[in-house]
């Protein structure tokens, strides 16, 4: 018994001691505060930051005195486009970037003087299969227990208004397109996150009741039928939201000159074949630049997709350099690409630029920020965030290597150049993520690479966020 309390007092002094080696104690902090202990000019200049802080906001003290320098909007190449979108309150970049490469080609094709789709349309099937995904997942992994990991991330990710072009691929080819008129968008569309919150939440406790049965003993063919049942009212929700989608309309195709060419009925699907017509899962290749996980090797992120019997996000992993001489080619024979960065890093919105020496953060606050990007990545504090369409390229005539490149945007006309947006070379190889090639642009060595079987990755691996 003495032994046994010898021992309890000496494994409450090493766990004090511990503590006092790992805690904020008094003498901790005391070190610090003589770490911190600075020269009078020092005091000075850091009560000039402090003050400036208290009212100012970071970037805007942080912004550099090179960021000021007018931006060469010349590009050797550049894909002609009209109009910019707007998503608004919504994590449907994603969506409009899709509908923005898909326009691109059809107005080319057709002459049109303007065109854009009902992203609304197509947003409302995209939360209904979303939310069959998730009420058939839960009963896929029924027997699983509630903690698990892969039943925790989707309870904690029921649905979301974030995507990825996959999204966009199976959704057209399952549902087809239709242009905005038929279907205009609505406040809850333009503002996603009060509905989306609450649909969020009646689907977790659907997914709990699913679940409760399966306890029971209930069969699958029950559980799948009461689902369906549940999706109905999920249904109703949608319409409430974002209005019903029509199952037929009219639409007249004008010339450059506005002038009325022809005036026919379609549905969603004949409307898609007649100004496209292509597969978007056939004809075009997923590619990524993630230096975390092994260059030239194929992955699939489970569950990274927007219907259950949809296509997870597969894509070959590449360096930037072999990456960027498939873009140049795709916007030299103008067309337009889907890609996809982190978006706010370094980001001046107003002026449309995003350029690594835009803020010198380091100098404002008295740190050094040297992480790569590999090491953003598996730390997440750099992921792949908002989609965007790829529209032109500035190539250095001396050196052959590209110096800048320019995206259209989906977040209005306001901001940037009339709604575009120009990035440096040297952020895209920081900050670019993903990138959707028809396949005609990509080199026969790099499609060989594509027949791999894919390495799968779980759902919350650390790169893939939906873009929004």
């Amino acid at each position: 018994m003495k032994k046994t309390v010898l021992s309890l007092a000496v494994l409450a002094l090493g766990c004090g001691a511990a503590v006092a080696q790992s805690a904020i104690t008094p003498e901790v902090l005391a070190k610090m505060q003589q770490a911190d202990v600075q020269s009078a000019a020092d005091k000075a200049v850091r009560k000039a930051v402090r003050n400036a802080m208290a009212s100012t906001p970071l970037n805007t003290l942080a912004t550099t005195v090179e960021s000021m320098n007018p931006v060469d909007e010349d590009f050797t190449y550049r894909v002609p486009t009209k109009g910019i979108t707007n998503q608004k309150q919504s994590g449907r970049c994603w969506l409009f970037t899709g509908m923005n490469m898909l326009r691109s080609k059809a107005m080319t094709k057709f002459g049109l003087p303007s065109l854009e789709m009902s992203e609304v349309y197509l947003f409302f099937y995209d939360q209904l299969e979303k939310s069959n995904l998730f009420l058939q997942s839960v009963i896929d992994t029924r027997q699983k227990p509630i903690d698990d990991r892969l039943v925790d991330w989707l309870f904690s990710n029921p649905v979301s208004d974030g995507g990825t072009f996959t999204g966009v691929a199976d959704l057209v080819k399952k549902y087809g397109v239709v242009p905005r008129e038929a279907m205009p968008e609505t406040q809850s569309a333009n503002a996603t996150s009060q509905f989306n919150a609450q649909l969020k939440n009646v689907l977790r406790e659907m997914g709990l009741r699913l679940r409760q049965m399966g306890e029971k003993g209930t069969s699958v063919k029950a559980l799948e039928e009461k689902k369906v049942e549940m999706l109905g009212k999920v249904y109703h929700m949608l319409t409430l939201a974002y209005g019903v989608p029509p199952t037929e309309f009219t639409w007249s195709q004008r010339d450059k000159d506005g002038k009325v060419v022809s005036t026919d009925k379609y549905t969603p699907l004949s409307f898609y074949n007649k100004l496209w017509g292509y597969d978007l899962n056939n004809d075009y290749v997923l590619v990524m630049n993630d230096p975390s996980r092994e260059y030239y090797k194929v992955y699939q992120i489970e569950y990274d997709r927007h219907t259950y019997d949809g296509h997870d996000w597969v894509y070959l992993n590449l360096p930037n350099e072999e990456v960027k001489p498939m873009l140049i080619a795709s916007l030299k024979d103008s067309t337009a690409m889907y890609i996809s960065c982190d978006v706010n890093k370094f980001l001046n919105r107003q002026k449309g630029v995003m350029d690594l020496k835009n803020f010198d953060y380091e100098s404002l606050l008295g740190v050094t920020m040297t992480m790569d990007k590999k090491e953003r990545i598996i730390t997440h504090a750099s992921a792949s965030s908002h989609a965007m369409t790829l529209i032109a390229v500035d190539i250095d005539k001396a050196t052959s290597k590209p110096t800048k490149w320019m995206v259209e945007n989906s977040w209005g006309k306001e901001n940037g150049f009339k709604g575009n947006y120009i990035m440096t070379d040297e952020w895209f190889n920081e900050y670019m993520f993903r990138f959707v090639l028809n396949k005609k642009y990509v080199p026969e060595s790099v499609a060989k690479l594509l027949k791999q079987k894919p390495i799968k990755l779980p759902a919350w691996d650390p790169m893939f966020a939906p873009e929004e």
